[in-house]
């Protein structure tokens, strides 16, 4: 069974593969009722020097033993036209490429309701439903994200399948709750509170009252630049911190990011693809200094 889509073109980031059937950017009374969920397959150690990169507020928590949850604090997605897909995917991107765990983001307005999942460097894939439950998006999409998160290539595609077919008593909202409880069985455990579908003001109060959240705020340069070196030592990464494996890396991390910063500015972008272009400069820019400073001790 085949578990990849087709690479994406060159002409531009890859793109939700059912973007081209879904509808443009959401109206006003649809991005105000909008929410969105980062799930993250990783603890909220590893996820929250990453999330700092992102330069936006989130609450972090636990979501089971190898899964966080983050819930962003504003609503960006009023601002600047861009519908809230299109920023989470960015957000996605950016927690992804430079992290060895995938990110699925779980998004809805008044309109449409969908999924987004990063992973790596890897093409993103989703899915979408409409208002009323109609599936609009593609049967690969669902095989990869089956494949990629590691669930049951029998039972769990079986349940997946059932959420990409017609089904008149089910809303954008119990399909995302579908998913939701397909991905228990991957161990997502979601807090009490944060539920697919619920308005981002109540997502926010929720995320704050539960015991063991962190608020994700950018901390500046500095301090951004030393939490993430010392994750890296820390972690299975510390021998691709120097040497000519890491050089390779972080040139070909520097080489992506900036034609995709480039990309992203001159679009007018707003956070979701200029972060992923600045956390992969960053992230090479960081690598190559590392690893000339190490060489000069």
């Amino acid at each position: 069974m085949s578990s990849e889509p087709n690479p994406a073109s060159n002409s531009g980031p890859a793109s939700n593969p059912v973007s081209a059937s879904a509808p443009g950017p959401a109206s006003g009374g649809a991005a105000a009722s909008a929410g969105a969920l980062l799930l993250c397959r990783a603890r909220p150690d590893s996820v929250e020097t990453v999330a700092q990169l992102l330069r936006e507020r989130m609450l972090l928590v636990s979501a089971g033993p190898e899964w966080s949850v983050l819930v962003p604090e504003g609503k960006p997605w009023l601002e600047g036209g861009e519908p809230v897909d299109g920023v989470v995917a960015g957000w996605a991107a950016a927690l992804a490429v430079g992290s060895p765990w995938p990110v699925l983001a779980l998004w809805w307005d008044a309109d449409r309701s969908g999924c987004t999942l990063a992973a790596g460097f890897r093409r993103t894939v989703g899915y979408v439903w409409l208002a009323n439950g109609t599936p609009v998006g593609e049967d690969e999409a669902m095989r990869t994200l089956a494949a990629r998160l590691g669930l049951d290539p029998v039972l769990d595609m079986q349940a997946l399948d059932a959420l990409a077919r017609p089904d008149s008593y089910a809303d954008a909202r119990a399909r995302l709750r579908g998913l939701i409880a397909v991905l228990t069985r991957a161990g997502v455990t979601l807090p009490p509170g944060l539920s697919p579908g619920e308005p981002a003001d109540r997502l926010r109060e929720a995320a704050r009252e539960l015991d063991g959240v962190r608020r994700v705020e950018w901390p500046g340069w500095r301090d951004a630049v030393r939490a993430e070196l010392d994750t890296l030592e820390s972690g299975p990464l510390g021998p691709w911190l120097r040497g000519p494996r890491a050089r390779a890396l972080a040139g070909a991390q520097v080489a992506a990011g900036l034609p995709l910063l480039a990309w992203s500015l001159r679009r007018h972008g707003r956070g979701g693809w200029t972060a992923a272009g600045l956390v992969l400069v960053v992230d090479g820019a960081l690598g190559l200094a590392y690893d000339r400073a190490r060489r000069q001790v």
